[in-house]
């Protein structure tokens, strides 16, 4: 999966598009709800080597949040790592080059759920 093809998804699957929230970054890009501007993903650029790998090669990445439970079901073999630069108990980092299409999806799907308003509405106030 490129960046585009997520940007595309998070577009199509969720209604959101990318902000640009740091000065002078214009890679770095988080995707929030719509309705709480609460960040679901952050995608930047890094490089392999700060995932342990032998390589200077700058990649597109992309931070999730996932529920406890779900830590360790995924790992380096399909491209998922500890959070780069973030809360290693709560964020993964997603290599998008080396994830498949699928687990990529899967998991933007989780992190939004993980991220939503949690809040109970009242039958008939949704």
């Amino acid at each position: 999966m490129t960046k585009q093809e997520f940007f595309t998804y998070c577009r199509e699957t969720f209604g959101t598009l990318p902000d640009y929230p740091f000065e002078e970054d214009f890679e770095t890009a988080v995707m929030r709800h719509t309705a709480t501007r609460k960040w679901y993903a952050i995608a930047m650029r890094v490089s392999r080597r700060k995932f342990g790998q032998a390589s200077d090669e700058v990649i597109d990445v992309v931070n999730l949040k996932l529920p406890t439970e779900m830590f360790g079901s995924f790992g380096a073999d399909v491209g998922v790592y500890p959070a780069y630069h973030m809360n290693k108990l709560h964020w993964i980092s997603v290599l998008l080059p080396d994830v498949p299409e699928d687990v990529a999806q899967f998991l933007i799907g989780v992190s939004f759920e993980a991220t939503r308003d949690k809040k109970k509405h009242k039958k008939g106030n949704e």
